[in-house]
Formats: C-alpha cells, structure tokens, sequence
C-alpha cells in the first residue's frame, strides 16, 4: 500500500464511520448501513477461513477513513461488493491499490475471474478498471435506484485448460 495510507480488516467497529462516507460519495445509492452489517457477518473477521466476503479499510496518517474495499468470493467467481475512496484521497493512487488488493484476496482464494458493476456515468471508475485488466461484459438496464444503468466488467484471473476438462469429462471404458 501507499506509506501515505493504513490498510487494515474492516471491523464492526468501522461500520459506522464507511456508513457515512458511503452516504456522502453515493447519495443516491448508498448502501443502508445494515448490509455492511449484513456483509460483515459472512466476513473473514467472523468466520475465518469459511469467509465468502472480505472487506478492508484504508486510514490516512491521522487516522482519517480514506476509503474502503470488499469482495464476495463463491468460486469460481469473486465479486466486488464496493470500493470508495474519499474525495481528500482521490488522485493518489488509493483506488488502484485497493482494487489490486481485492484481484489478489480472489486469486489467493483461487478464483477465476472478477466481477463488478459500475454506473455507467461513472467514466472515471470504469477507467480504473480498464486500467487493471477489466474489460465490459454486459449493461443492466436502470440498476441502480436512481434509474442508471450498470456496467457489468469482468477481469479473467485464470485461463481455462480444455484439454484437462475434456479428459475429467470421459468416464472410464468398461
């Protein structure tokens, strides 16, 4: 991570604080505070290993919330739930390097490809991920509550063996 910048494991604790920066950068189509709670409980901090979400968050020096990050990962996909970063920190490289940590948390989890969704007047998002290897795969029509659409994005993490699966298909000759 950038020396400019904490990153830690989101904890219960942090919830009230990412609440209210959700609502300040997504007016239109924050997260109720009660799904961060709701994500919470299917995370790392609270199941280990059985985790299918993570979420991180990201502190200034002084301890101000920079951003925040998290990923559902039910292989072989992982999904990003959301990634923030308050306007004070944007333009110092705080959204890539949180994207990168999520791509890294899938492909440690062994994933095989990461999805996200993305508003599709959102230029500046799509380009972060443009950037990291995501590529447009779908619109969903008036997605988010608003009416905008989404932009589903896809980055493959592996590549698939055609050969191996043709042989894992054939069943034995008897």
């Amino acid at each position: 991570m950038s020396p400019s910048f904490t990153v830690a494991e989101m904890t219960a604790l942090d919830i009230p604080e990412v609440f209210a920066l959700e609502q300040q950068l997504f007016p239109h189509d924050a997260w109720p505070e009660s799904f961060f709670y709701a994500e919470f409980a299917h995370s790392a901090a609270n199941l280990g290993d059985e985790a299918t979400r993570r979420y991180w968050i990201a502190r200034t020096p002084s301890g101000d919330l920079a951003g925040y990050a998290g990923m559902m990962c039910v292989l072989p996909i992982a999904d990003v739930q959301t990634l923030a970063v308050a306007e004070q920190a944007q333009g110092q490289g705080l959204g890539t390097q949180l994207l990168r940590l999520l791509i890294e948390a899938a492909t440690q989890r062994r994933a095989e490809q990461v999805l996200l969704e993305v508003r599709v007047d959102n230029p500046g998002a799509q380009a972060l991920y443009r950037r990291e290897g995501f590529v447009p795969i779908h619109t969903r029509p008036h997605y988010y509550p608003d009416g905008q659409d989404a932009l589903i994005m896809q980055k493959q993490l592996t590549t698939p063996d055609s050969s191996s699966s043709a042989t894992d298909l054939r069943s034995p000759l008897t």
